[in-house]
């Protein structure tokens, strides 16, 4: 496909779907999301020090071989949330179009995976400890530190403003902020269900304290 969608998606996300949608859905749409599982494996294990508990081997072991599991399934979820939440504003994208919109928003976050083995190689296992003694003793290493988290950042949200741009021209919505209202609408329903869920295991943990 020519030019390439790797490079089109970055400035022209809805011309860049919708060309292939056109010619084919499911273009690299398994491959992106394993791989941007794999990214946030990586993200989620940084934010909550898992490096505290578990060696750099296993954390990266892990996001290698659940990752690309995690990415799938995100978009499996994803793609029933959007689906249903733009009907209720009329969006009309099949969720096989949806899962094309979702995996190729991912691109920054795939792109931002090679930071990940230069800050493996600059700070090791502090990338995921509470305690950062080597960037502590070292403050040359804070402004690539730094610099390597600003570009994740700017990755990151690139690649949610491409999603809602993606998922605005497979819904058929003539305004992007409707785009943006389906994406918000699906994750309220994330968190609904996540509040929900602590509701039910606080309610479980009091029965069950009652009961012993």
């Amino acid at each position: 496909m020519s030019p390439s969608p790797f490079k089109t998606i970055w400035i022209s996300p809805r011309a860049t779907v919708r060309r292939i949608v056109a010619e084919n859905p499911r273009l690299h749409v398994v491959l992106l999301a394993c791989l941007s599982g794999v990214g946030e494996s990586l993200n989620r294990a940084s934010r909550r020090n898992a490096g505290d508990r578990f060696s750099i081997t296993v954390i990266v072991g892990l996001a290698c071989v659940l990752g690309p599991l995690g990415g799938l399934l995100t978009l499996w979820i994803s793609s029933h949330l959007l689906s249903f939440t733009g009907k209720l504003i009329g969006g009309r994208g099949n969720r096989e179009h949806l899962k094309t919109a979702i995996a190729w928003a991912t691109v920054p976050v795939v792109f931002a995976l090679p930071l990940w083995i230069t800050n493996l190689l600059l700070f090791g296992s502090e990338m995921f400890t509470s305690r950062t003694p080597r960037l502590d003793s070292q403050p040359a290493l804070v402004v690539p530190f730094m610099a390597i988290t600003l570009a994740q950042l700017i990755l990151s949200i690139w690649s949610v403003v491409l999603l809602c741009q993606t998922v605005t021209e497979v819904q058929g919505f003539s305004s992007a902020w409707r785009g943006v209202a389906n994406v918000l609408l699906a994750a309220g329903l994330i968190v609904v269900a996540l509040i929900l869920l602590l509701i039910l295991i606080t309610v479980v943990r009091v029965l069950v304290t009652s009961l012993l």
